[in-house]
């Protein structure tokens, strides 16, 4: 992901009709809320998912480890959901290069009406572009922190909804987003940056969904959410277009005590999965990304974004379980 620096226009009619939209709750309904037991999260479970993730190399779409990536991540969601679904599709990079991808579904209650949605993706970039040797920047990333945190966090979450079902009437959707990550390297002729070359498997998940007529209520993404000492700003076109998702989330997390990761700021617009699920599926997504808040730095994200240190020694527990309790609290109380 990076800056957005024009997609914002394609939201304005969006956001007029999707912003705060929220329904109201009676006070039995918020009462039954107080008494819902949420299950343990486990932080160094979602550590082992994330390191499993990287133990395969960097996952460069229609690489080896990519592939035994994929079978890896599908055996072991069969194993929890309710339901996998495995959505493989061809698109074009960058430069035109035709690609093969793979977005992977983990459904619980698929009969359930009420959906939501907790994404990232598992794809890494095949670039250490922002690497500060120049002699990394063709280098592939293992992509720890960007793609893998958010991957297992979910698959830690997949586990612990096997053994502590949520409420019938609520369908959760983990989806694993492929080609997210394959956009146009710093080197490439300018014609090659288009912001519409990034997210790949999102934009076409979000124009073909996984099941026909497909909705949700609302989705999380999570994106860069396993480094020490996280900051988690209100994400720009969130905040713009899916105000109620992003205060729900932030609202839960300061209640947790985490307001000093979660803070009440308006963080960088940020192209990324959620763009394509609001814009193409109309479903209000917040971004949970990890965001640099001062003007002394190269890029908004985290320190070792698109560079060959973003490995497992850059992933910390404690962050991947702060997240895990934030997102298991608010999918866990609908």
């Amino acid at each position: 992901m990076k800056k957005l620096l024009f997609i914002l226009g394609i939201l304005l009619v969006f956001a007029g009709c999707e912003n705060e939209k929220k329904p109201t709750q009676t006070t039995t309904q918020k009462q039954e809320k107080k008494n819902v037991v949420v299950p343990a999260f486990v932080g160094d479970s979602a550590y082992y998912f994330v390191k499993r993730q990287c133990d395969f190399g960097p996952r460069v779409p229609e690489s080896e480890a990519h592939e035994l990536c994929a079978i890896w991540m599908i055996e072991t969601l069969r194993g929890y959901a309710d339901t996998v679904f495995v959505q493989d599709f061809r698109t074009r990079i960058y430069n035109e290069r035709g690609i093969d991808g793979k977005n992977i579904i983990a459904s619980f209650n698929p009969n359930a009406k009420k959906r939501i949605i907790v994404a990232a993706h598992w794809d890494s970039r095949p670039y250490a572009d922002n690497d500060p040797d120049e002699k990394n920047w063709e280098k592939p990333i293992d992509g720890a922190n960007d793609g893998a945190s958010g991957c297992g966090v979910m698959m830690e979450m997949a586990r612990v909804m096997h053994s502590h079902r949520i409420a019938d009437n609520v369908g959760i959707d983990l989806i694993f987003f492929d080609l997210e990550d394959y956009g146009a390297p710093k080197w490439a002729d300018e014609s090659l940056h288009n912001d519409f070359s990034w997210g790949l498997g999102s934009q076409y998940w979000s124009k073909k969904p996984h099941v026909g007529g497909y909705s949700a209520y609302y989705g999380i993404l999570l994106d860069m959410v396993g480094a020490s000492n996280p900051r988690f700003p209100k994400e720009y076109y969130s905040q713009s277009n899916a105000a109620w998702v992003v205060n729900k989330v932030w609202r839960t997390a300061r209640d947790m005590g985490y307001d000093d990761y979660f803070t009440n700021e308006l963080g960088d617009p940020i192209n990324d999965d959620h763009i394509y699920m609001m814009h193409y599926a109309g479903i209000p997504t917040a971004d949970m990304i990890h965001l640099i808040g001062d003007d002394d730095r190269t890029s908004c994200f985290f320190p070792y974004w698109h560079t060959m240190k973003d490995n497992i020694e850059c992933i910390d527990v404690k962050t991947l379980q702060m997240v895990g309790n934030v997102v298991m609290k608010v999918v866990y109380n609908e």
